[in-house]
């Protein structure tokens, strides 16, 4: 509809990607010389992580563009939610391999030789894995089954897995441990910072050929930025409303005035239900319905509701990030308070002091200041340097009660480069007790803490008799015996303990875990030794308070 105004052959801001629009940020092309670095060095896995929106699939289609067919055979496998089995099928059919009805050693058979081959003819072969949060343990456990086919001296195949943060959590998990220890490179995607939002918003309007006809205001950038976080596919929803505001308002420069009313305007479309309700607020669309109704009336009642059938679309991808109308201004006001506080605080250096407030309490060494860590997996190095366990969940504050001990609570805000760590030491009647302080407090209203906490926990504990060692049923050791005894304390082994891992310890565990709500399989292990271990009551171990002071007891 504005494209005629402002000159453009076609508009500047669309959600769908556009190789003809790729802007490459610092950023971005930081993202891709540590993929080409991965690749070239064969470092085996290489992992990219960023949020929705930030843009790592634009960064997988500049690396496959520049990987020649000379020098590389790729591969792209995009939202695999496969089972191990289907995606050995993909990337067979991918490498235009035998695929159909063969089995997974049939796969693997044909895959090595191909590998070989390559390898041979001095080629590297590159395995890329988009949306790869998505991928189920047993399915990453193929993944990393692939990477054994190696030479005595190198990597058959790289591969990249690029996905959101969860995907980082994923591979926390203690069953992936070993696939987690052969990440070679890995690199978190941060959004724009406002340097880059502006030469990115620039960049745009000159590929559609603006012209110089239409421009932001550095004001308009720096609220698009406030509230988009630097996230490129949100500044891209923002800007398109803000250019159709200044074509109804007959604006050749975006104001922050216009760019507040294209924040809100989004914002109250991706909340809304029914078109009349639009026209009733006369939106911007309503009135750029009206204008020039003699400059061919139809024709532009046309492209208005295809405008609004593509507002309904765009403007529900920042129903979860902007205000409705309902909010009150003092939530936008803490949460904003919130985010500059942390950002006042780089990633590790936020995990290396909430970590020691933990340390003190379990009486080990803390870490150096000084640390720079991948988190969050540094994190269990760090915990099991100093003997300590790291049980990693996401979950809830009645969660955490019930468990009972001090825990290390992850934020990831919008906005923010990278994540941000407190510690929880206290949980009492409503209240939650943090540390170090926030704002200026170390006590906040549950409801509060939830606003901004990712939902996202470490907790440290320590395996005082290494009962994990006591998981191989019908056998007989001095550790199942301990482990026995514990069960016994809990109220859920009622037999004479024998020292032999049997059925009876089997559902005495199972009972134990089933009573306590936690995942019931029947292994003494992470969270349900921890309970066993904070329940008997003989152990040296902190716990939350109602004063947040992490007391033992």
């Amino acid at each position: 509809m504005y494209c005629n105004y402002f000159g453009f052959r076609e508009k500047p801001f669309t959600i769908t990607p556009n190789p003809r629009f790729v802007f490459l940020s610092k950023n971005h092309r930081e993202a891709f010389a540590h993929l080409l670095y991965g690749i070239d060095n064969h470092a085996g896995f290489i992992v990219l992580t960023g949020e929705v929106g930030t843009g790592k699939t634009t960064v997988l289609r500049t690396l496959m563009e520049k990987l020649d067919d000379d020098r590389y055979r790729t591969a792209l496998i995009f939202n695999p939610s496969l089972s191990a089995l289907e995606l050995l099928r993909s990337i067979n059919h991918e490498y235009a391999l035998p695929a159909e009805g063969l089995d997974n050693a049939e796969l693997l058979a044909h895959l090595n030789r191909f590998l070989l081959a390559e390898n041979s003819a001095g080629r590297t072969v590159v395995l890329v894995i988009d949306e790869a949060q998505n991928l189920a343990p047993r399915t990453l456990e193929q993944i990393r089954l692939i990477s054994n086919l190696e030479t005595d001296t190198d990597k058959l195949i790289q591969i990249v897995l690029a996905g959101q943060p969860e995907l980082d959590h994923l591979m926390a998990r203690p069953e992936l441990r070993q696939l987690a220890q052969r990440v070679g490179v890995r690199y978190h995607l941060l959004p724009l910072d406002f340097e880059d939002t502006r030469a990115y918003v620039n960049h745009r309007v000159a590929v559609a050929g603006g012209k110089g006809a239409a421009g932001f205001s550095r004001g308009a950038l720096k609220r698009i930025f406030r509230r988009a976080g630097g996230v490129p596919r949100l500044i891209n929803v923002a800007c398109d409303r803000a250019l159709l505001i200044g074509y109804t308002d007959e604006k050749r420069e975006i104001s922050a005035s216009m760019a507040k009313k294209a924040i809100r305007e989004v914002g109250e479309f991706g909340k809304s239900v029914w078109p009349k309700k639009w026209f009733r607020k006369k939106s911007t669309l309503q009135k750029a319905r009206l204008r020039r109704k003699s400059a061919g009336q139809r024709q532009l009642r046309q492209r208005a509701w295809i405008c609004l059938l593509a507002v309904v679309v765009l403007g529900g991808l920042l129903a979860a990030y902007y205000r409705s109308p309902g909010k009150s201004a003092a939530t936008d006001d803490f949460m904003a308070a919130v985010r500059w506080e942390m950002t006042r605080v780089e990633g590790s250096a936020s995990a290396v002091r909430a970590f020691n407030v933990l340390a003190k309490l379990w009486h080990v060494r803390e870490a150096t200041g000084d640390m720079k860590l991948s988190l969050p997996i540094d994190l269990e190095r760090i915990a099991g340097d100093r003997g300590l366990r790291l049980a990693s969940m996401t979950t809830d504050l009645t969660t955490l009660r019930r468990i009972g001990v001090p825990a290390l609570l992850e934020f990831d805000l919008a906005g923010l480069d990278g994540r941000r760590y407190l510690a929880l030491t206290g949980i009492t009647n409503g209240k939650v007790s943090v540390s170090p302080p926030l704002l200026g407090k170390s006590t906040f209203d549950e409801t509060d803490l939830k606003r901004f906490w990712s939902g996202r926990a470490y907790v440290p504990w320590k395996d005082f008799d290494q009962l994990d060692q006591a998981a191989a049923p019908s056998t007989s050791r001095e550790n199942v015996l301990r482990l026995q005894n514990l069960l016994a304390t809990g109220k859920v082994y009622r037999g004479v303990p024998s020292g032999v891992y049997d059925e009876g310890t089997v559902n005495a565990i199972k009972e134990f875990q089933q009573s306590r709500g936690i995942p019931v399989n029947g292994r003494a292990e992470g969270t349900t030794l921890l309970l066993l271990y904070r329940e008997a009551g003989r152990y040296d171990m902190p716990r939350l308070t109602g004063k947040g002071d992490g007391q033992k007891r």
